[in-house]
């Protein structure tokens, strides 16, 4: 799974860092206003358990959640889906990892914000949108299933979620396949 990718902590208000090339590309981005939502660069592999979980286990990525945890949920109403383990933060929005998903040393999964609750969720590799998108789909598959999606600046394909307007997918492509899928609020408040 390519995630959010923290290094050396946590800072007051969101993670204390990202993968170089991809924080300074959407900062980029987020400047000129074409994406409000996160984005990460290459990121560490996820478990052999976890990636062989299949998305009928753990449902569909979107339109409001993924793996029994929802889009603008409060972080009391996360913890108390049990799904959900802490990984870093304070502040303003934390960083969370689905449990049956668990990443590295460095990875987060999702990040809960205090003023939005879940905020942003990262896809593992294996779980598809309802559209039938996934990791490892290629760019004309991902044009076929989201005719209106768009190039940022940073890179990323961003697209608003069918069946939910308040979020986006950003769908990082790598030789001209998809290699990151991530599930945002358009108002979230945790990367940026």
């Amino acid at each position: 799974m390519s995630v959010l990718n923290r290094v050396g902590g946590a800072a007051s208000t969101g993670p204390a860092g990202w993968r170089t090339a991809s924080a300074a590309v959407l900062a980029a981005a987020l400047a000129l206003g074409t994406a409000a939502a996160p984005a990460a660069a290459a990121a560490l592999p996820r478990s052999a358990a976890a990636a062989a979980v299949s998305s009928a286990s753990a449902g569909g990525f979107g339109p409001s959640g993924f793996g029994g945890v929802r889009l603008g949920m409060s972080a009391k109403k996360a913890r108390s889906t049990k799904k959900i383990v802490y990984v870093l933060g304070s502040g303003a929005c934390t960083g969370w990892d689905l449990k049956a998903y668990p990443g590295g040393a460095d990875d987060v999964g999702l990040y809960i914000s205090r003023r939005h609750g879940v905020a942003v969720i990262a896809a593992p590799k294996g779980v598809k949108t309802p559209q039938g998108v996934t990791i490892g789909s290629t760019g004309k598959r991902l044009k076929k299933a989201y005719p209106g999606i768009r190039r940022a600046a940073n890179g990323y394909s961003t697209v608003t979620v069918p069946g939910n307007p308040k979020a986006d997918y950003l769908f990082q492509l790598s030789r001209g396949k998809v290699s990151e899928m991530i599930l945002a609020l358009k108002d979230q408040d945790c990367v940026n």
